[in-house]
């Protein structure tokens, strides 16, 4: 499907280069990140012949604001060449049914009242739909014989009774039901059978490989909290629907998978329950009981998990700013990488039976592409098979490179990436962009770091050096360091970023006067807390979805629990003046950093009112500074839309070319009208 580019019109991929090259243009501006193509996902056949993988596609955000459409592909691993498969609406869950040489996914055609599972034969023909629930189907496995689909499906629970003319909402009493069930799919599927969960919430479902069980996780309720911190995994009997066994898992959960012989369930979850992500290697026996950790110690996170042989588990791992596709045994032992690099970010993995693999991923030079990998080999060199953007390869990038510093407190090497201003000059010192990811339970990869709201190459092409710091509670480098900033909200963790600036200034990079912050949630509140705390620091900002009152943010979240046992280790009430000296709106007095503040209007993590709060604070107590308050309609905790990632881009970057390439907070505020 063909996408429009803002200064080109409608027009094919080479057409585009040509035009590119044609008017000079040299650098990754916002219109082209507005039309970025990203491979997502991948799923290598058991003969290693095909690989399915899809293919996001923006909307032209000037012509519509909506959602990317997710596109199915097919590799052809032999000819080394790729065809659009599926293209007619969005698609997700991609399969290839066990037995059948076909490939099954979850689609809503223009006809459907719900989403319904789709079938396609890899040699082609049209999709054909094989099932349909009465209401969309989240998730689903395929039996080992391709019969039969467990699935699980969002219903709606039951409705006040009422004669008035209007029925009023009921705040976390109104979830859906989410119920698991199994089905046979044939040329007439037979009826659906509903598993016998005992109430609760289902989320995660796989179905054994010997067909006798099905391995389901459950919440006690389908709020965000619950399921974040509260799935169990129960084991279901396939045949009388009912619970046999049950997992005492603590805390996140992430993925289950079965081994081959259907005697375990291995799980990536958390360490314990305080562990704030779901990023470490479990095994428990199918006959239930306490999973063991049998990665204690690794210094990275488990991303992604196959149970390929009884004696043999591959897994996808972060390690600090690294990726790794490697095996380990189930005893823990023998732990092996297969692929390693510095340079890309792995963002999913599929094996098959003869170990060939696929995966995604995005490096300092280009998106998600998809790439594969021969079997069973140590050191493998990875193989390109698709270029989705290729206009990217007429632009000039920026230097990308990774960096290390010493914390203040001496405790830890603090890692990040830099871009640096295309053509730099060594010894120049230039205007800095700082990106602060969420979580604060995530962390940046060395991969394409270049987004609607992150400035990347973006900012390199205006000349700016933009900095990524993982700091202290960040993923990707063992338990410790993600516990670390635990009940220090604001406190050393925020200090890291400060601390990665001033090691920046002193290798003459950046400069001091002109220093900028920029993140979305726990980054949006590092954003607020630059801009208030540390002002004297910072010359302009711009905050997303962020903070800005911890005790107000407690009472209007969806994730209470979360900030409880995996944020704050303790309740917030336990101490109401040191929530109150962790908020940005109580430095408000010190802020001199004009701020563009930008948040969803139907945010249910981060409520639109942090924003105000902060913008309230900052208009009344600093009546001069430069403070911009933009909610964006229908958009939550991100915007996900086309026209609304746009908008924000084009915004973000006027900020800073206003105020921080400048480094004057006097300039005057930038009008209401999109810059051009």
């Amino acid at each position: 499907m063909t996408k429009n580019f803002i200064f080109t019109g409608l027009i094919g991929l080479a057409a585009l280069s040509t035009t590119i090259h044609q008017q000079g243009f040299a650098q990754v501006t916002a219109e082209q990140v507005a039309q970025i193509k990203n491979v997502t996902g991948s799923i290598i056949s058991e003969d290693g012949k095909f690989v399915a993988y899809t293919l996001s596609e923006p909307l032209d955000p000037k012509k519509e604001n909506g959602f990317s459409q997710s596109h199915l592909y097919l590799l052809n691993t032999v000819t080394n060449t790729t065809i659009p498969f599926f293209t007619g609406s969005s698609v997700s869950q991609v399969s290839f049914r066990p037995q059948k040489g076909t490939i099954t996914f979850l689609s809503r055609g223009a006809n459907d009242k719900t989403n319904a599972l789709y079938e396609i034969h890899v040699n082609g023909g049209e999709a054909k739909k094989i099932f349909t629930h009465s209401s969309n189907i989240s998730s689903y496995s395929w039996s080992a014989d391709g019969n039969s689909i467990a699935f699980i499906s969002a219903e709606k629970g039951k409705q006040p009774k009422t004669s008035l003319t209007y029925s009023p909402k009921f705040f976390e009493e109104d979830y859906n039901d989410q119920n698991a069930y199994i089905v046979k799919i044939g040329d007439a599927p037979s009826s659906t059978q509903k598993l016998n969960l005992n109430g609760g919430a289902a989320y995660l479902i796989k179905w054994s490989p010997d067909g006798s069980k099905i391995a389901v996780s459950v919440a006690p309720s389908a709020s965000v909290d619950d399921s974040y911190m509260a799935q169990k995994i129960k084991v279901v009997n396939t045949a009388t629907r009912d619970i046999i066994a049950e997992v005492d898992n603590e805390g996140k959960l992430g993925q289950i998978t079965w081994s081959p012989d259907s005697k375990y369930i291995a799980l990536i979850g958390a360490y314990d329950l305080n562990d704030p992500t779901d990023g470490s290697l479990l095994i428990v026996a199918a006959t239930g009981g306490k999973p063991t950790v049998i990665d204690g110690g690794y210094a990275g996170k488990m991303e992604q998990i196959y149970w390929l042989a009884n004696n043999s588990i591959h897994f996808l791992s972060s390690e600090g700013t690294s990726n790794t596709i490697g095996t380990i045994q189930p005893n823990g032992n023998n732990r092996q990488y297969l692929y390693k690099t510095d340079v890309a970010n792995i963002t999913s993995f599929s094996v098959n039976k003869n170990g060939q693999i696929s995966y995604t991923a995005n490096t300092p030079q280009h998106p998600s592409e998809l790439f594969t990998l021969a079997g069973g080999r140590k050191n493998n060199m990875a193989q390109r098979r698709t270029t989705s953007n290729e206009w990217l390869g007429n632009l000039k990038l920026g230097k990308q490179e990774v960096i290390s510093y010493k914390a203040r407190d001496g405790k830890y090497d603090i890692q990040g990436m830099l871009i640096y201003p295309i053509d730099y000059v060594a010894g120049t010192r230039v205007p800095l962009i700082t990106v602060v990811h969420g979580g604060p339970e995530s962390h940046y990869s060395n991969g394409w770091l270049t987004a609607y709201s992150m400035p990347g190459q973006m900012g390199a092409a205006k000349g700016y050096a933009v900095f990524y710091p993982n700091y202290r509670g960040s993923t990707g480098r063992g338990t410790d360091f993600t516990y670390s900033s635990q009940g220090d909200l604001s406190g050393k963790e925020f200090d890291d970023i400060v601390d990665g600036v001033d090691y920046l200034i002193e290798k003459g990079i950046a400069d001091k006067n002109r220093v900028g912050v920029t993140g979305g949630s726990y980054g949006g509140y590092a954003s607020a807390w630059m801009s208030t705390y540390y002002s004297d620091r910072f010359a302009a900002s711009v905050m997303f979805v962020g903070i800005s009152n911890n005790i107000s943010k407690f009472g209007t979240s969806d994730i209470p629990t979360e900030m409880r046992l995996v944020h704050e280790r303790g309740n917030i009430w336990d101490d109401w003046d040191k929530q109150l000296k962790i908020s940005p709106i109580y430095y408000a007095d010190r802020a001199k950093t004009p701020i563009l503040i930008m948040h969803g209007a139907e945010d249910p993590r981060v409520h639109p009112a942090q924003s105000m709060e902060l913008y309230r604070h900052l208009k009344v107590r600093q009546p001069n500074l430069p403070v911009r308050l933009i909610y964006y309609p229908g958009e939550g905790h991100g915007n996900a839309r086309s026209g609304s990632r746009y908008d924000y881009n084009l915004r973000m970057m006027q900020w800073f070319d206003v105020y921080l390439k400048s480094g004057n907070a006097k300039a005057k505020m930038p009008g209401l009208d999109l810059p051009e």
